[in-house]
């Protein structure tokens, strides 16, 4: 029997191309957003570091030994409020904060009860598909629009020393 060779009929050429065409946005959107959802968890996990490494901080700084109570001065909190943002308690060098946006007004520090300390940084996921900031909005199918920004929320209680 001789060897005959396949030939495709002439209707299937191309169809692979259109399929790819129209696969590929689909593709890049779920790779993007697998990017992105990676982005949130990190700046999460950064945030969480920030918030125990300032509890530390004040955990270790805020025992009034003489008086027997916590002793959150005002000097303490602003230092608290560097180590969370930057570090450091104290920031002369100029050193960015540990995420983009973050500010001191996102870092609270109080005391809970008598004994433990807390430290709470809110912050605002901003994903890269608003231009990075948070006034964006996604259409939505149904209803209202939806918004861009992602509240991430980072708190530590811990016990002074």
């Amino acid at each position: 029997m001789p060897f005959r060779r396949y030939a495709q009929p002439q209707a299937q050429r191309g169809v692979a191309m259109v399929e790819f065409a129209i696969a590929l946005p689909l593709l890049l959107l779920l790779l993007l957003a697998i990017a992105e959802f990676g982005r949130l968890l990190y700046q999460y996990n950064t945030l969480l570091q920030a918030s125990r490494d300032a509890g530390r901080f004040v955990a270790g700084q805020a025992w009034n030994a003489t008086t027997g109570q916590i002793d959150l001065s005002a000097t303490l909190l602003a230092q608290a409020r560097n180590v969370a943002l930057y570090g450091v308690p104290a920031n002369p060098n100029g050193y960015p904060s540990v995420v983009t946006g973050l500010t001191a007004a996102n870092v609270q520090v109080s005391a809970v009860g008598t004994e433990h300390v807390q430290v709470s940084i809110n912050y605002t996921f901003c994903p890269v598909i608003g231009g990075g900031n948070c006034s964006g909005q996604l259409p939505g199918f149904y209803g209202a629009a939806l918004g861009l920004g992602i509240p991430l929320v980072a708190s530590t209680v811990m016990r002074v020393l």
